[in-house]
């Protein structure tokens, strides 16, 4: 089992990460909104870059997981800068992105502003400008909460999961890095992979994200039977076919 290391950030605070060495180019592993680096998706990647040689890190964001803070603190600024420490400090070489969910929007900023460091990105229901789609659905009572105590909690769509908890500055935060509304510069191979029962992102999204992007390298995989979490087994071995193919191009 890979060991659990914490990288030290200027600002006092620690980001949790395991790094398992290998050729590059590697792979770094972006979780979901209020997930952490334990998840299904996550652990079975390790497993096959382990197997393949290749070079392999996941992390948690600041207020996930075992790193530190609360999850309402945090913002899509903060997990992108968390994800760009991790990709600088922590990984070497060339690496392909994967991001789950919010992990599939953060990919996408930080190939924005490291495209040199990136192979590819393996977008698995990726959920870019959520928190503007989460904000037009929160109901009178959420708005209520958030207006009197700067959070709100909402519901968990599955029903082994407890309500999670989004704050203020979340929502508004996340405005500043919008990127659906124009075109987006990311000019690298890209391979999306959407269930189309997936209750938290659309499975149309995945189009308009793919007809946004400037790269003509770009393919969509809709899964009609997929769910949100994208975890079965057919699911885990679609995520390793995009992968394979990606760190060959």
């Amino acid at each position: 089992m890979t060991d659990t290391q914490f990288l030290a950030l200027p600002d006092g605070t620690s980001i949790a990460y395991t790094h398992l060495p290998g050729r590059e180019p590697g792979i770094l592993f972006c979780s979901g909104f209020n997930s952490n680096m334990q998840g299904t998706k996550a652990l079975a990647l390790q497993q096959w870059a382990r197997d393949e040689g290749r070079q392999f890190t996941r992390f948690d964001y600041f207020g996930h997981g075992q790193s530190s803070g609360r999850v309402e603190q945090g913002c899509i600024g903060r997990w992108r800068d968390d994800t760009l420490a991790v990709l600088d400090r922590v990984a070497s070489g060339k690496q392909l992105i994967v991001g789950s969910s919010m992990g599939g929007w953060l990919m996408l900023l930080v190939a924005l502003v490291r495209p040199e460091r990136v192979c590819g990105l393996l977008g698995l229901a990726a959920a870019p400008d959520f928190t503007q789609r989460l904000s037009a659905s929160l109901s009178v009572a959420q708005r209520a909460q958030l207006a009197d105590d700067g959070y709100a909690d909402l519901p968990n769509c599955y029903d082994d999961g407890e309500p999670y908890r989004i704050g203020q500055h979340l929502l508004e935060e996340g405005a500043t890095h919008l990127l659906l509304g124009e075109r987006i510069p990311v000019n690298l191979p890209v391979r999306l992979i959407q269930g189309q029962r997936d209750e938290d992102v659309p499975w149309q999204l995945a189009l308009e994200l793919a007809g946004q992007l400037s790269s003509s390298d770009v393919e969509v995989q809709l899964v009609k039977a997929g769910d949100h979490r994208l975890s079965a087994p057919q699911d885990l071995q679609r995520m390793f076919t995009a992968a394979a193919q990606l760190l060959t191009c």
